[in-house]
């Protein structure tokens, strides 16, 4: 589903980011794990063409990225990618069931008529069948985030990137949205890239990457 091959970019003076190979079947489940600045971000943002490479390949379901147009790749996201954040990324003025159902605008993989259905289908699935009409200012963060994962996987994507998902919530919370993000993506046979600088969260993803060493300072 995702193979990088000798892939670099400069992060600033004398400063880079080198993998050389990373393959992440379709339908696996891998956290991309390190401290802070180890680089697992830099190749998360890599991954889904938020940043180019300098050299290398970066291949998502068979098609490589780094040569798309800014238009091409943008819709290449929205139909391919599901996106959960450490900060929900929800908007405010709207309701649970609309904050889902935008997910579906900017991607033309499902018709316009089952956008509700679909959205409140999901919303029962995390659990919150019950906050459709609710606003994110009127949930507690472990239901924002549940919120947030049935928006990412509203369209049926085939990867979902989750960027430490878990980082706002306390530790019971993390474990409940982590048990259903896992689960949810079994399920729908999605591929899962979850980055965490926690070890207790990148053990319960079947499959590790190290991210030390992404980085690379030139000697002088």
């Amino acid at each position: 589903m995702v193979r990088m091959e000798s892939v670099r970019r400069t992060l600033g003076p004398g400063v880079q980011f080198v993998c050389g190979s990373f393959h992440a079947p379709a339908g696996s489940q891998m956290a991309l794990w390190g401290p802070s600045g180890c680089g697992k971000s830099t190749m998360l943002n890599l991954i889904t063409g938020l940043l180019r490479p300098h050299g290398g390949k970066v291949c998502v379901d068979g098609e490589e990225i780094q040569g798309m147009r800014e238009a091409q790749l943008d819709a290449f996201r929205a139909e391919r990618f599901g996106f959960v954040f450490q900060t929900f990324n929800l908007l405010a003025p709207f309701t649970a069931l609309q904050n889902v159902m935008l997910g579906m605008r900017f991607a033309d993989v499902v018709p316009h008529g089952e956008w509700r259905s679909r959205s409140l289908e999901m919303l029962e699935r995390v659990g919150l069948k019950h906050r459709t009409a609710s606003r994110p200012n009127t949930m507690s963060v472990g239901e924002r985030q549940r919120v947030a994962i049935a928006r990412a996987l509203v369209n049926r994507p085939k990867l979902i990137v989750a960027d430490e998902p878990t980082g706002s919530l306390d530790p019971k919370t993390s474990d409940a949205v982590m048990d259903l993000l896992l689960e949810l993506c079994r399920e729908a046979e999605v591929t899962l890239l979850l980055v965490t600088h926690e070890k207790s969260i990148a053990e319960r993803v079947p499959e590790r990457f190290d991210c030390v060493g992404l980085v690379q300072e030139s000697q002088s």
